[in-house]
């Protein structure tokens, strides 16, 4: 399998709309099987262990037929970038045509967020938020935060606040306020998360399907956990986005907005995959020959992704995907 993955291999680099995790050209690797296409892009500092997940999901985009789809199309929230400036915030906000809910990168410096936060509110007045932590707050930080943000708006959820399950859970209790927790890297970087103890800790699951080895281990990982779940992206290209809303779409339930915009921050892609009244189609998605071309990398630089393919396998993908029964 690993020389048809080698073979069918295009890597493109994307250039982005803005700083986003101090990111400015989203490189992008995309394999071609028997069912369509998958993706490959952990971000470019990952070591090939924390890599495998990712290659797994894009062989099983690959190669298996997409899951029953219960729902056509996605809720879907703006992201807004840890940027400050009414015209800039305005002009992100712009990017996500119906949206009513926006979730806000936060955490660096809380005099700033709360500031980035008030923008926000006062450009979109209805609008629900949600902010994104990144685990980078101490409990103390947490509460002193929370409470200032709950009074300046909607105030969806505060996902990972903190970074250990141990601290989310005190801090649930320090809090004081109805605030919900929702929990990313407590599930996704973990090393089985069907054992992770959510109880008391989150009461929202965040899924990304690449970093978690796919749709099949999402909703094993889901119906586990048995928590409202939103299905999030990791700045991918639209091939990668539609795996994400297929995720959301084949999902018992899904009572919120899902984090599966984030294509608009990208200023090219490799497909379209428009927002539409805050909404997005569930499609299976394929790259446009012409526009892999346009945006391939340099051969060195593919040379690297070969690289890190292989040595993704050989770390453990591939005992995975035999153990899964995949074919090509």
């Amino acid at each position: 399998m690993l020389d048809s993955i080698l073979e069918s291999l295009r890597v493109v680099a994307l250039p982005t709309k803005t700083d986003f995790r101090s990111i400015k050209v989203r490189e992008v690797a995309l394999i071609e099987g028997p069912k369509g296409w998958g993706e490959f892009s952990p971000f470019v500092e990952y070591e090939p262990t924390e890599c495998i997940p990712w290659l797994v999901s894009a062989v099983e985009a690959a190669t298996l037929t997409p899951p029953e789809i219960l729902r056509s199309q996605i809720a879907v929230n703006a992201t807004m970038p840890a940027i400050n400036g009414k015209d800039e915030i305005a002009e992100v906000l712009s990017w996500f045509p119906g949206c009513t809910t926006v979730k806000i990168k936060v955490g660096a410096d809380l005099k700033d967020d709360l500031a980035r936060i008030a923008t926000v509110c006062d450009l979109a007045p209805t609008a629900k938020v949600r902010i994104d932590v990144n685990g980078m707050w101490s409990i103390g930080k947490a509460t002193q935060a929370i409470h200032a943000i709950y009074d300046i708006c909607n105030l969806e959820y505060v996902e990972q606040p903190c970074s250990t399950l141990e601290d989310l859970r005190e801090l649930k209790k320090r809090v004081g306020i109805p605030v919900l927790i929702a929990g990313d890297e407590v599930v996704r970087k973990v090393g089985n998360p069907m054992e992770v103890d959510l109880h008391d800790a989150i009461d929202i699951l965040l899924l990304k399907v690449a970093p978690l080895g796919g749709i099949k281990k999402s909703l094993e990982i889901a119906a586990h956990h048995g928590k409202p779940v939103v299905v999030s992206s990791a700045l991918d290209s639209a091939v990668g986005i539609s795996y994400g809303l297929q995720l959301a779409a084949s999902l018992p339930s899904l009572d919120y907005a899902c984090g599966v915009g984030t294509g608009a921050l990208l200023s090219a892609d490799v497909a379209t995959l428009p927002i539409v009244g805050g909404m997005m189609k569930v499609n299976s998605v394929a790259p446009d020959r012409d526009r892999m071309k346009e945006y391939a990398i340099s051969p060195e630089r593919f040379d690297w992704w070969r690289a890190r393919v292989r040595e993704t396998w050989e770390a453990g993908a591939k005992d995975w995907i035999l153990r899964e029964g995949w074919t090509w």
